[in-house]
Parts: C-alpha cells; sequence; structure tokens
C-alpha cells in the first residue's frame, strides 16, 4: 500500500524537484510513519489469543479499517498541499500549492488557466498591477497572497516562455559567482542536453529556496534544475 502511494505522490503530484522544493518527501514519510506505526501498537494492544475467534477477526478488522483511513485523510493531506502552479514573479519562480489558491477567482485568470491540474504543475507568468490594482494588491500581499496566488494577474501562456527568457540570469554568471558549484551546474546544465552559454536560470521560492529552475534561451521553457542557492 505504502508503495503504491508512492507512485501516486511522486509519480502524479510531486514530479522532480518538487517532492525536493516542497518538502512532498517528508509529507508522504510522514503519513507512511504514522500510518505503519499506528496498525501495530493498536494490534498488540487488543490481540489476545484468549478472544473468541470471531471477536478477534472483528477487532484486527477495525485496526485495518483505521489505517486505512488514516492513510486516505493523509494523502488528502498531501494532495491540498501539492503544487500546482510555478508562477514567475519579477525575477524568481514562485511554488503555489493547491491550498494557496483556495477561494481564489479563477474567473479572472486567462482561459486555459481556470483550472488546476490534479498531476504536474502549470508554468505561469505574472503580471504588475496597474494603478487602479495596487492597493488591493499590496493588502493582499501583506497578507501572504502574492501575485502568483492572485489569478487576476497571471498572463496568458503565450506569453510565459518570452517572459522566463526575459527574466532568466545567465548561467555562465552563476558559475563565476558560486565556482564551488562549478561542478554541480555543469552537471545540471549537461543533462538539459545543451551548453552552459545557450541556459539561463531563476531561483526557486518554496519550502526549500536553494534549487535553481534552468531556462533554454532559445525556447524559453524550463528544461533542468540544480540543487544550488540562487538568490
Amino acid at each position: 500500500m505504502a508503495a503504491l502511494a508512492a507512485g501516486l505522490v511522486f509519480g502524479l503530484w510531486y514530479p522532480t524537484p518538487f517532492r525536493e522544493i516542497s518538502g512532498g518527501r517528508e509529507l508522504f514519510l510522514l503519513v507512511v510513519a504514522v500510518d505503519v506505526v499506528l496498525g501495530p501498537l493498536i494490534t498488540f494492544a487488543v490481540f489476545d489469543r484468549r478472544k473468541p475467534r470471531r471477536e478477534l477477526a472483528r477487532d484486527l478488522s477495525l485496526v485495518a479499517l483505521m489505517q486505512l483511513a488514516g492513510l486516505a485523510y493523509g494523502l488528502h493531506t498531501v494532495f491540498e498541499a501539492r503544487p500546482v502552479v510555478a508562477a514567475l514573479e519579477v525575477d524568481r519562480l514562485r511554488v503555489v500549492r493547491a491550498v494557496d489558491l483556495e477561494g481564489a477567482d479563477f474567473a479572472k485568470a486567462p482561459p486555459e488557466f481556470r483550472q488546476l491540474p490534479w498531476r504536474g504543475v502549470l508554468t505561469i507568468a505574472t503580471r504588475q498591477p496597474r494603478s487602479e490594482e495596487q492597493f488591493d494588491a499590496v493588502m493582499l500581499g501583506l497578507s501572504g497572497v502574492d501575485l502568483g496566488m492572485q489569478p487576476a494577474f497571471w498572463r496568458p501562456a503565450a506569453d510565459v516562455p518570452d517572459a522566463l527568457r526575459r527574466a532568466a540570469r545567465p548561467l555562465q554568471g552563476l558559475i563565476q559567482r558560486q565556482p564551488g558549484q562549478a561542478d554541480t551546474l555543469r552537471q545540471a546544465a549537461a543533462a538539459t542536453g545543451r551548453g552552459v552559454e545557450r541556459l539561463g536560470y531563476l531561483p526557486w521560492l518554496a519550502r526549500r529556496t536553494d534549487w535553481i529552475a534552468l531556462i533554454d534561451l532559445d525556447s524559453g521553457r524550463i528544461v533542468g534544475h540544480a540543487p544550488v542557492d540562487g538568490f
């Protein structure tokens, strides 16, 4: 059951690198640990060979049901916390979780972004608030609702590649600035099949910020990731 749940969580809800930067691995391990401990502990408390067979079967069935209920609740929590949007905010990518968008007005989003994915992550770009929108945007920002969490400021999908190209910083500059991470960055670049000179980077703003996204400067697409602090 744990293996099947892992396939669901890491295969659909927390693909690489979000199992790391969004804490998906820690959430899943916590759910499984609680569930695995729950069954044996309760079984130890209720198991008694002196009980009639029917009563013992009933007790163990209840233990199994409690484990399944605990696993279902835990997976629901992991699902609600899953990353659904990678939002470009000026010079960084913010990971937006499904729970961050509860109550969001998706009617104001571009048509292609009005429904959250149940698997994978949407890459979107945000625009700056207009003068009449600035006060509300600032107040929401002060309460923790940043631009990437406000569908009204999402730009159409056709704008995303150009926005990523413009925002990306040269990867070669990061290699020069952090020589101790040069091998890691060059290996990540090689994994994309592109030369360092054709790649830019943007830092991730998430639970863990010591990761960057690699941007293909030709296509404006996210093509890789590296465990390096880009700030």
